[in-house]
This record gives C-alpha cells, sequence and structure tokens, in this order.
C-alpha cells in the first residue's frame, strides 16, 4: 500500500489475446491507475493502448448492467429488465425446447476470438448437453496454422522469442500493432537491437519495414504462390538442411518435382514481387540458422490458407528450424489438465461425426464449426436445422464473412442468448442478453489451450457491477440447469483449480507465481521422432487420400480471379487501438481512431479525385459501404486497406447502431471456400473506389 492505492499484478486479457503482465492500482474498488510489470515474461514493461484504456470498460455508463428480455419485435430495440433466475430459466426453456424437437444438434453454442477459460467452458457445457456444434471464427483465426502443422510435423510449430535467432520473418505479421496470441512485439525488438535481422512479407508498409533486410510487398492473397517459390529457390540451389531432409522428411524428392516450376520469374507475376527480391528473401531465410517464421493471422483468410500454410511449414523443416532454439517451436505445456478431460469429451464420443463441418467433409482435427456453415444449417437446414444458439464474446454481424446472410440467419433463429459487456448489433437482434463481467473483475487463466506452452494468471483486481457476471459463472448455472448438476461446482472458480490441479498449485499460489511455463525441450524428434504416421516431417501427405487432403502444397492461383469493373485489391487491417468489432464506444480510443478509415496510395486517389478525408464507397460484387479517405504510400497503387469491425455505438438501437454503414465484411462473401477449413475470401478482393458526391 502506497497513497492508499493498492497494487495488483495481473495480465491483460480481452483486448487481444492478451499477454501483457500489467500492474495496476487499485483505490476504493476503482482502477485508477494501469502500467506494465517491468518483469512480464512476454512484454518487460510494455503496454500498448489498448492496455491502458481497459479500465473504461469497466466504468462506461452505458455498459450492460442487469438481464435484458426482447420486448418488441427482433432489432426493434425494446427490452424489459429480468432477474438472472428468470433469465436462466428462459435460456434453459428455450434451449430444451428445441432439443426435444431437433435434437441437441439443433443449438449451436458460438464464440468469438477465445479470450481465456470461457471458451473451455462454453465447449464443456455443450459436451455435457450433448451438442455437437460450437462455432467458432477459428476458420479464420489460428485453427488453420495450428492443424495444418499437426498434419505437416505433428504439433503447432510456435515462434520462439526467447532464443535469440539470426533471422526472423514476419509474414503477414503486424506484431508492434495487434501482439497476435501472446507473441509480444518488445522480445523481438530486443533480438533486433542485438542484431537480429528482418524480413517482411506484408502488402502494407508496416512499421518494422524500416528495420527489415527485405521488404517484399506482395499482392493480398497471393502468399501460397510467393511460399512455393522460396521452395524452389531453396531446392534449386540445394540450399536446404540436408542432413534434416535426408533423415526426418518424407516426400522430399516429390517436393522439389511440386515446386519446379513456381520460379521467381513466374510467381513475380502472380505477386508483383520482383524475382530479385524473392530470391534474396529465400536464400537469406535458409542460410540463416536458426531463422524463425512468425506467421500471422491473416495468412488464414483466403481459400488457399491450407496449402499456404503447409507450404510455409515446408519450408520451416527444410531448413532446419523446426523445434530448435530461436526457431519454430513445439511447445511444452506445463503440468495441467489436458483440453480433453476439462472439456468433458468422453460425454459425446460421436462429435466428429455428427458436427456441421463433418458432412462438408473439411480437415480433420477441426473441432469448431466454420460460420459460413453454421448459416447454412440455419438458413437451408444442410446439413440439418440449426434452430437456436447461445453466443458469447462474440459479435457476428460484424466479424462474419457476408453480414448481410449473417443478418438473416440470425433474424431466423427461432431463440438467441448473447452474452456481452455492450449492446452491440448482434445483441440488439438477441431475444435475451446477459450481462458478462469483464477483464479485471473476474478470475481467470490465460492461454489455456492456445499451443503456446504456458499459463498466465489473471486474477480478480476488483468486483463487477451486481449483476454482471462472468461468463464463466454464466456457464455454469447454464449448466447446472441443461445438464447434470455433478459437471459443475457451486463456485465456479473451482474449475480454475481443476485445470490446475496436476501442477499441485492452488489458484491462489499460481497467482503468486504470475504464469506456469512448460519446461525447454527442443529436438525432441530425434528420440521420438514426429507425431505424424511416418514419424517424420510430411512435405508429401502420407495419407492424403484418406484425409480428403492433397498430398502436396497447391498453388490454386488468386483468391479471386481478376474482373476489370473491380479493379482494384481490397485487403483489410485490424487496428492497434480495437479488437476487431470491439470497444468502438471508449472514448480515449475511439479519440485515437475516430472514423473507420481506408488506405489509398495517393496515385490512386489522384486518378479516382479523392482527397484527404473524403467519404468514399468501396464496392465490391457483394456490396459496397462507406470509409474515410486516407492517403498513404503504406500500400501499392493497386491495393486498397480497408477497416475492418467498424459499427457506431453513438447510434440508434433501432439501426442496430449502423451495423452496415462502414463494415468491411457488407463486401465479402461465403459463396467460395477453402475445402479444409471452410475459410472464405477475406483478402484479395477485387473492389472499385469513388469518391461519395453530396
Amino acid at each position: 500500500m502506497r497513497g492508499g492505492i493498492r497494487w495488483v499484478k495481473t495480465h491483460c486479457a480481452r483486448m487481444d489475446h492478451g499477454g501483457c503482465s500489467l500492474l495496476v492500482g487499485v483505490e476504493d474498488n476503482k482502477i485508477i491507475s494501469v502500467k506494465g510489470d517491468p518483469d512480464g515474461f512476454l512484454n518487460k514493461g510494455y503496454v500498448c493502448a489498448k492496455g491502458l484504456a481497459s479500465p473504461e470498460r469497466l466504468t462506461h455508463p452505458d455498459r450492460l448492467r442487469y438481464p435484458l428480455r426482447r420486448a418488441g419485435r427482433k432489432g426493434e430495440g425494446k427490452w424489459e429488465r429480468i432477474s438472472w433466475p428468470d433469465a436462466i430459466d428462459e435460456i434453459a426453456k428455450n434451449l430444451k425446447a428445441v432439443k426435444e424437437n431437433y435434437g441437441a444438434k439443433g443449438i449451436a453454442f458460438c464464440q468469438g476470438m477465445p479470450k481465456g477459460m470461457e471458451h473451455f467452458v462454453l465447449i464443456r457445457l455443450a459436451n455435457c448437453f450433448g451438442a455437437p456444434n460450437v462455432v467458432s471464427v477459428q476458420d479464420v483465426c489460428h485453427a488453420p496454422r495450428e492443424i495444418t502443422g499437426i498434419h505437416t510435423c505433428g504439433f503447432y510449430p510456435v515462434t520462439d522469442f526467447h532464443h535469440r535467432s539470426q533471422l526472423v520473418v514476419l509474414w503477414a505479421s503486424n506484431i508492434t500493432s495487434t501482439n497476435e496470441e501472446g507473441e509480444i512485439h518488445s522480445l523481438l525488438i530486443e533480438q533486433i537491437k542485438k542484431g537480429t535481422e528482418l524480413i517482411v512479407i506484408d502488402p502494407r508498409r508496416v512499421d518494422l519495414v524500416k528495420e527489415a533486410r527485405v521488404w517484399l510487398q506482395l499482392r493480398p492473397g497471393t502468399d501460397n504462390a510467393l511460399a512455393l517459390s522460396f521452395l524452389n529457390v531453396i531446392t534449386g540451389e540445394k540450399l536446404y538442411d540436408k542432413d534434416f531432409v535426408e533423415n526426418w522428411t518424407y516426400g522430399f524428392t516429390d517436393l522439389v518435382r511440386h515446386v519446379r516450376d513456381f520460379t521467381p520469374e513466374r510467381v513475380a507475376e502472380i505477386t508483383r514481387v520482383n524475382p530479385d527480391l524473392i530470391r534474396k528473401a529465400a536464400r537469406l531465410y535458409a542460410r540463416s540458422h536458426p531463422a524463425a517464421i512468425q506467421w500471422g493471422n491473416p495468412l488464414e483468410h483466403t481459400i488457399n490458407a491450407f496449402h499456404t500454410l503447409r507450404a510455409i511449414v515446408c519450408l520451416m523443416a527444410i531448413c532446419g528450424n523446426l523445434d530448435v532454439p530461436g526457431g519454430n517451436i513445439q511447445a511444452n505445456e506445463p503440468n495441467v489438465l489436458g483440453l480433453g478431460k476439462f472439456v468433458r469429451s468422453d460425454l459425446l464420443p460421436s462429435k466428429r461425426n455428427e458436427m456441421i463441418h463433418a458432412h462438408h467433409r473439411t480437415i480433420p482435427r477441426l473441432m469448431t464449426v466454420p460460420p459460413a456453415m453454421f448459416r447454412q444449417a440455419v438458413l437451408k437446414g444442410n446439413p440439418y436445422p440449426v434452430k437456436a444458439a447461445y453466443m458469447q464474446c462474440t459479435n457476428p454481424l460484424l466479424v462474419y464473412a457476408d453480414s448481410r446472410q449473417t443478418y438473416e440467419a440470425l433474424m431466423k433463429l427461432e431463440f438467441l442468448a448473447v452474452s456481452d459487456i455492450f449492446m452491440t448489433p448482434t445483441a440488439a437482434v438477441a431475444d435475451i442478453v446477459l450481462p458478462a463481467a469483464t477483464h479485471f473483475e473476474f478470475n481467470d487463466i490465460g492461454h489455456y489451450g492456445l499451443g503456446h506452452g504456458y499459463l498466465l494468471a489473471r486474477p480478480k483486481v476488483v468486483d463487477p457491477p451486481d449483476e454482471c457476471w462472468p461468463d464463466v459463472k454464466i456457464l455454469s448455472e447454464l449448466g447446472k440447469v441443461l445438464t447434470e448438476k455433478e459437471y459443475w461446482y457451486d463456485d465456479y472458480n473451482q474449475l480454475l483449480e481443476e485445470v490446475l490441479q496436476p501442477s499441485g498449485l492452488s489458484y491462489r499460489e499460481f497467482t503468486e507465481r504470475g504464469y506456469l511455463k512448460g519446461p525447454d525441450r527442443f529436438k525432441k524428434y530425434v528420440s521420438n521422432g514426429f507425431r505424424t504416421p511416418t514419424g517424420k516431417v510430411e512435405l508429401k501427405l502420407s495419407q492424403a487420400e484418406k484425409l480428403n487432403l492433397s498430398p502436396l502444397p497447391q498453388s490454386a492461383g488468386l483468391p479471386e480471379e481478376d474482373d476489370p469493373h473491380y479493379p482494384l485489391v481490397l485487403t483489410s487491417s485490424k487496428s492497434r487501438y480495437y479488437l476487431h468489432s470491439s470497444y468502438r464506444w471508449i472514448e480515449t480510443l475511439r479519440e485515437k481512431r475516430p472514423h473507420p478509415r481506408i488506405e489509398i496510395h495517393p496515385e490512386t486517389a489522384l486518378k479516382y479525385q479523392i482527397r484527404q478525408g473524403d467519404a468514399v464507397t468501396i464496392e465490391t460484387k457483394s456490396g459496397k459501404i462507406t470509409q474515410n479517405a486516407h492517403l498513404t504510400d503504406r500500400v501499392d497503387p493497386g491495393v486498397l486497406n480497408a477497416s475492418h469491425g467498424w459499427w457506431f455505438p453513438e447510434s440508434e438501437a433501432t439501426s442496430l447502431y449502423e451495423w452496415e454503414q462502414s463494415n468491411f465484411n457488407i463486401l465479402t462473401s461465403t459463396k467460395k471456400l477453402g475445402k479444409e477449413f471452410g475459410t472464405p475470401n477475406l483478402k484479395g478482393v477485387g473492389c472499385t473506389i469513388r469518391r461519395n458526391i453530396y
């Protein structure tokens, strides 16, 4: 205690994947200060603008503070206050009715980006209830990298920033802006200061381009062709790790033959990258040991995601950078309860065959339903009807591709319940809206199940408003009335103790440590082989036909064919001030980025008679929206970079907060999906632009 302030050490969450250790100053149950913890395992004192502004979530005057029941037509904005017992009872009554009429598969449990234990408690509830369908945005976030890695080398190759790399490749990873999945950029910056070299592969001139030895400014959506060209150069010039390739890879000769045609000259026509730069970057990566590829979320944003990621894992492998310090490693988990046991997968052994996407023959091991396939089930009954949904930590009207299709699906559901901290466009069409507690207001565990080899303590800092419940508590209370009570606890905090039990630590002892990390063990394949059918890295998949997958990484061309009516190439990026569609209502963040903006090269702006700040219409085959012009040479003249996740909480609920006006996903479509993950094209979309004239 100093001057009445109590300082609590915790970790940031729900502003992105979290990971920054924070020191939070508290007085009279109010947070009065947030600063980065200099001893933070991942951030070493760094904290972003979102983290500094995070206490504003707790005290915002428009925060949801009690359960609501729809009192008018869907989306009309009329609500009545109800009690928590009534809310739990009404949700249970409706879900049980759907189960009785359509079976438990007629109900979807939906989650946005996993933010803590709530994701896994949701899966536990679904399994206990007998419902196979947990819908998540993992088709465009995390799952393609993780599952492709598992099929190729037996694990999810994550970047090791805790050991020195000679070279780091930032491939579609704007790490100074997004801190994706706990890969906090402060560790990388320290390495760069000590001489680590950098390759940046990105359509935009992101901040770290200024530190890069090579920048490949490729056309959005052409990463798979570029990766195959890297393989062409490295195998053709025999720059690969010959010992590793000979002893630990399967299908190398087939891969070499397959990539022979992907010369830098041919690929330059697809990617718009100078062939000499492709050669330079490929050689630099191959000759640097160890080297790490920090691969970002945008690689998962086209129908070609599987092939792109397969090719990149092949690169890691043939250059000897898998599971070595400073490379792409198989993280070793701390001694905690396994996911399967925690989510009670034993209660639903038939789940793999019953999930919606199993009928579409997606990639094995994909355990959450792609949103596009969820909506087919709602709108068309394909492969069977889904009639009700429970949603938490998500705003599908903004974040699912083809937002109008999402609207139709939400409106068609017979029942929808949403848990959130603020009334969003999605919550505004629900039948029941529940007020969630937010980060700092409950005990939580971060990074469980993400495959990075550590857990982060997120102890409660202040009490929530009286009727704001943590999502884990909400799910526990629902579980007690929807399923057998034996699967739940009187105190939901016992779920956290259950996870930690194998470690021998209580939650309190865990918070004193701050984090749990698995042991550093590298090159495990030397004694155990790789966890694949051949025991090697499968450059060519040995069971491709059985798995319904292509044996070698392919290049299927552009995500969308060129169309002269839509001559510009559209991409999008996340803002450093927001998390997808969240927090447009936090004043200090909104001041930093008050309007949705589209980045346009000055040459392009001149051609289309657009000036800085003009309201412009962006149009694709799927729809059109309005954003404000931001002139910058960060993008190529043929590329536009739009803002993602925009709605306007200052507008009226009756308009669903102007969800269509500037929403990037009005411009996207689900007509073409990658067969492996059900991934739509979010990048490399043909578009045109014009200045709005009033």
